[in-house]
């Protein structure tokens, strides 16, 4: 890692706090938030990876309606259409973790950054300007280019093909260890953001940096090369 060029994110449980949604489920489902919430985004990630090895992509804005949909459903609870299209509208607007913005700023000096997410294109618009973030990133870059979800390894390669640098120049940045994996199995340099000390995930390989907070990047400059 002695070559870092260009320093890659992923969105959703990394800049994001994709559970900053539970107020607005509070709002409608007293009590249950943190349940929705959970099994909400669980379901979102398995509908990735089935819908990408079944080979039936749907836009991310699509899954994560359709989670919502099974959640709510398997709680017993009404899944109104005018309820769900609120709700999934809370992932334009969902909340960075408390380091972020700090640490893209400072990072930014640096080297270039941007974001390789499952979001639409419309999606990680709406998030990074609502975060005041857009300013921060080179590149946006959605799975909806090549229509198949993370950790599919055509996905990782839009970064090095569209920021055009070499993978080995680029640090990976996840807070979900399959995404991690992933990246760190395509050539990535890679790092793990173990916000709730988690055990990594077995897929035979290990990141090259464990932190538990974004800003902690900082303290690692050195050893990768920024």
């Amino acid at each position: 890692m002695n070559s870092i060029k260009a320093i890659v994110f992923d969105a959703y449980g990394t800049l994001f706090d994709v559970h900053s949604v539970i107020p607005k489920i509070e709002s409608f489902f007293p009590g249950q938030g943190k349940k929705i919430s959970e099994i909400w985004r669980r379901k979102q990630l398995e509908y990735t990876w089935q819908r990408s090895l079944m080979g039936r992509y749907r836009d991310f804005g699509k899954v994560t309606d359709d989670a919502l949909a099974f959640t709510l459903k398997s709680l017993g609870l009404r899944a109104d259409a005018e309820i769900r299209y609120v709700l999934v509208n809370e992932y334009l607007v969902l909340k960075p973790f408390p380091e972020a913005a700090r640490t893209l700023h400072d990072l930014r000096r640096h080297k270039t950054l941007a974001i390789l997410s499952n979001g639409t294109p419309f999606m990680l618009q709406g998030l990074v300007n609502h975060a005041g973030f857009r300013p921060f990133f080179s590149a946006l870059i959605s799975v909806d280019t090549i229509k198949i979800y993370k950790p599919y390894m055509g996905i990782y390669q839009l970064a090095p093909s569209i920021l055009g640098v070499g993978r080995e120049e680029i640090l990976f940045v996840s807070a979900n260890s399959w995404d991690a994996a992933g990246g760190k199995t395509f050539g990535f340099p890679t790092c793990w953001v173990n916000r709730f000390h988690g055990t990594f995930d077995e897929l035979d390989v290990t990141p090259d940096l464990i932190v538990s907070s974004l800003d902690e990047l900082i303290t690692f400059l050195p050893q990768v090369d920024l």
